[in-house]
């Protein structure tokens, strides 16, 4: 009995699962403010890459998200 008692003590007391969520959430929102950065700065860079185009006489058939 006292062996079932220890083992749920420290099974209460196991703190590795709530450290692994809490790692699996930092990663989560880090991933999501590199997709909004790149999300971002992908557009910024495709007008630019449009604006050079159009400056040299390139081709005009870059379209870029809005």
């Amino acid at each position: 009995m006292k062996n079932l008692y220890l083992g749920v003590m420290r099974f209460m007391n196991d703190e590795e699962g709530v450290t692994a969520i809490e790692y699996g959430l930092i990663a989560a929102l880090i991933a999501i403010v590199i997709i909004v950065a790149v999300a971002a700065a992908g557009k910024e860079v495709c007008l630019t890459f449009k604006k050079v185009a159009d400056a040299i006489g390139g081709v005009s058939g870059i379209t870029c998200p809005t």
